[in-house]
């Protein structure tokens, strides 16, 4: 259970400091209701339904004042349990751990229909198959989250153990580390730096993990206290939220335009790259219907944390969701 030290030590420490601290997720802005949203990353055009919800007002007409949250310290996992926040970005092993530990959180609508994770190498490396990554050096943010349980799926597939292969931790300089020769492969994700190294001009063999599994990725989070007691607010949310999507995936590039009022160096120079970047996630996307995972991906997701020695087999998996506010 190593690996879940950082969520159990927050975990602990909002259990200490819930009934001295206010809420700090939600105020008013006039008529609107101010929600806090982490998203987990730096501004970047993968989070165009975002934006596009924002600048079209689809939150604002369900009463709610957006505002983003791209600390990628705070685990918003632990912090959504604990009821400091009340929504979140995160994918579903996250929430799948989080349950696990005993936090009522639970995912309420599916952003990504395919998991986005994969490995890549140099084809100059010769891995043309996944049974060729026994004995590589992999190169791999960290040993958390959605990279690493992409990678531990797709080394499943290929009956290869973790202790086959090396892991380097290098954070989220994934290109670098590949095209420096530091790594054999690197997890990565297909829309993102799978893009941007072959836009760089480098040959890649590659791996994704929905060409092989099916595994609930990210998606809006929240929790059950969330639900009972202001279900108005999930469902304005979650309304908006698919909005997003929906429009994101009709009018790519007027997703696109609006993208650049909320990301920095979208300049006419790397226009392609990143409209490419944008063109690529949206294949990844949920979509008939927005906004649902499978229960088998739920089920997939569950069973590598259960391999991993993470999770119990009888955890009760069809608590970590609930589609009910997703429009039908």
């Amino acid at each position: 259970m190593k690996k879940l030290l950082p969520l159990l030590l927050l975990i602990t420490l909002l259990g200490g400091t819930l009934s001295a601290c206010s809420k700090g997720a939600s105020g008013s802005k006039g008529d609107l209701q101010t929600v806090t949203l982490p998203v987990g990353y730096i501004p970047n055009v993968q989070f165009a339904p975002i934006y596009v919800a924002m600048e079209k007002g689809y939150f604002r007409d369900e009463g709610i004042n957006l505002v983003l949250d791209y600390s990628t310290e705070t685990d918003a996992v632990a912090l959504v349990g604990a009821n400091q926040q009340q929504f979140a970005i995160a994918s579903g092993e996250q929430v799948l751990l989080g349950r696990q530990q005993g936090l009522p959180v639970l995912q309420v609508s599916t952003w990504y229909k395919d998991y986005p994770v994969g490995v890549v190498s140099l084809k100059e490396r010769d891995i043309r198959s996944l049974s060729d990554l026994k004995g590589t050096i992999i190169g791999i943010p960290g040993l958390y989250g959605a990279s690493y349980i992409g990678l531990l799926a797709l080394l499943k597939q290929a009956n290869i153990k973790e202790s086959d292969v090396t892991l380097i931790s290098k954070g989220y300089n994934q290109i670098e580390v590949l095209v420096s020769r530091n790594v054999d492969a690197a997890v990565v994700y297909m829309p993102n730096e799978a893009v941007q190294l072959e836009a760089m001009g480098y040959q890649l063999n590659s791996f994704a993990v929905a060409d092989y599994i099916s595994l609930v990725s990210n998606g809006l989070i929240t929790n059950e206290t969330t639900i009972q007691e202001n279900p108005a607010l999930v469902k304005g949310m979650v309304t908006a939220f698919d909005k997003g999507i929906r429009d994101t995936l009709a009018h790519p590039l007027d997703a696109y335009d609006i993208c650049k009022k909320y990301v920095d160096n979208l300049t006419a120079e790397n226009q392609d790259l990143q409209q490419e970047v944008l063109n690529v996630s949206l294949r990844y996307y949920s979509r008939n219907p927005v906004g649902i995972a499978s229960d088998e991906a739920w089920q997939n997701t569950h069973n590598i944390l259960v391999d991993m020695g993470l999770n119990d087999a009888d955890l009760d998996v069809s608590k970590a969701y609930d589609y009910q506010f997703v429009a039908k």
